[in-house]
């Protein structure tokens, strides 16, 4: 009965993980951590089955720490807050330079961590623990190296890697933790609660076809304890200040509703409206506050340059019927060998027009959009732009902030290459900076830095091209 209720759970979380895939199916980097809790549900399956055959061993206590440590990180990944899921249940390198080599972690060269993310748009590494609390020893054992080594490890690790840099460690008890354990980890490592409301109830379905019942499974984190360790960190400095880079931008036209004329309406009614639904949230922004990104969080939203044209391209704002009513050989004529990709998205839009698309994202906050790609978005809609789309990427960008190149330290610590171009690691890793998705149809570039295991704040659009109308 033991090993049949075990089957029971993993079918049913199975089906919870299946439904993970679904919620991020528009994410270019969910395949691999949904590939990989898939593989280690199957495993746990398969232990399973074994055991069941053997009646003399029980499996109790062998099946429990894993099958409720999957529930645990398959439960945090469903809240709300998690975004930018890069790695799950996997081993991370440590750093091999010798400037930054941990000093607790001598000897280890890979560490374990459950989920690397995004947490209320900051960059973490959650730890998992379904231990019962009496389990859990500080000090460790010849057995168990204890939690003490394990954190200073994990600190360690997490302040000196040079790709997955987290702002912070959190730490999950699904089964809560000793009051000693939990008054060390503040005393040592300034461990202080997280303050996150979460849903502390799972309940769950499987259906056994055999004999028709419909077993329900329910479980409760209310005991769970989630602690949060602030990261130092390195000296290594690469960008400029946050106040210096806010600084340095070139002038800025700051909006409100005031401030569109009737001449703005011939750029549309429907990039108008689009734009009404940002908010200029700099004013209120002190330079004293600048100096920690953190200040703007949840409030802006990072521009690349495919975001930018796809918004003031003319199959975006109402060209696709010229498009439609035009000859096939003048259009080949026209667009040549990129035809076939302008007549697909002119098929997306009539299925998605996307800026009732983007509204929901740009709703309510601020548009920055870097030196880098103000300039490049100049000189493209210059070369490539109509008479039309030059009048209306002059309107976008007296709605957006300029500022300065001022990528986050651990983007810039990925290796340059071919898919992992530096324009690209500027771009995005400005927006990591100021703590913004940053909004782009680069679905390369997204999956080269998944693949380094790296999270990333982004929101991914379908792209547009310009038209020249």
């Amino acid at each position: 009965m033991e090993a049949r209720e075990a089957k029971w759970r993993c079918e049913a979380l199975k089906s919870r993980i299946q439904n993970l895939r679904v919620q991020s199916a528009s994410s270019s980097s969910s395949n691999n951590w949904i590939k990989t809790l898939l593989r280690l549900l199957q495993s746990e399956l398969c232990f399973i089955n074994r055991l069941s055959h053997t009646p003399s061993q029980s499996p109790s206590s062998s099946l429990s720490l894993n099958i409720g440590h999957l529930e645990s990180v398959v439960h945090i990944l469903e809240q709300p807050f998690i975004s930018g899921v890069s790695r799950v249940c996997k081993t991370i390198a440590l750093s091999s330079s010798k400037q930054f080599q941990p000093e607790a972690a001598s000897g280890v060269k890979r560490i374990y961590v459950d989920i690397v993310c995004f947490l209320n748009n900051t960059p973490v590494w959650f730890i998992v623990s379904d231990r019962n609390p009496k389990y859990i020893s500080w000090h460790g054992s010849s057995r168990n190296k204890g939690l003490r080594t394990r954190v200073m490890q994990l600190l360690d690790a997490a302040r000196y890697s040079e790709m997955l840099r987290p702002s912070a460690l959190i730490l999950f008890f699904s089964n809560g933790l000793d009051d000693t354990i939990r008054k060390n980890l503040q005393n040592e490592f300034g461990a202080a609660d997280l303050g996150l409301e979460y849903s502390s109830l799972d309940i769950t379905f499987a259906n056994e076809t055999e004999d028709e019942w419909i077993s329900v499974f329910a479980r409760s984190y209310q005991a769970a304890h989630v602690l949060k360790i602030e990261i130092g960190m390195s000296s290594k400095n690469v960008v400029p200040t946050s106040a210096e880079a806010w600084k340095m931008e070139p002038p800025v036209f700051l909006f409100s509703e005031e401030q569109i004329d009737v001449s703005s309406l011939a750029v549309g009614e429907s990039l108008c409206t689009l734009v009404s639904e940002m908010k200029c949230c700099f004013q209120d922004v002190e330079n004293s506050q600048l100096e920690n990104p953190s200040n703007c969080h949840g409030r802006l939203v990072n521009f690349d340059t495919t975001a930018m044209v796809a918004i003031v391209s003319g199959i975006s704002n109402g060209g696709i019927n010229w498009l439609l009513s035009s000859p096939e050989s003048k259009l080949r004529s026209r667009f040549k060998s990129n035809y076939e990709f302008v007549i697909s998205q002119v098929n997306s839009e009539i299925t998605k027009p996307i800026h009732k698309e983007l509204g929901s994202v740009l709703s309510g906050k601020g548009g920055i959009v870097c030196q880098s790609v103000y300039s490049e978005f100049q000189e493209i809609v210059s070369m490539c732009g109509g008479p039309k789309e030059k009048l209306r990427a002059s309107y976008l960008l007296k709605h957006l902030r300029v500022v300065s190149d001022c990528p986050s330290g651990r983007m810039m610590n990925l290796p340059t290459t071919r898919k992992l171009a530096l324009k690209n690691k500027v771009i995005f890793g400005t927006g990591d900076h100021w703590h913004a998705p940053t909004l782009t149809a680069n679905l390369a570039f997204i999956r080269a830095v998944s693949q380094t295991g790296m999270p990333l704040f982004v929101v991914e659009h379908r792209p547009r091209a310009l038209i020249g109308d």
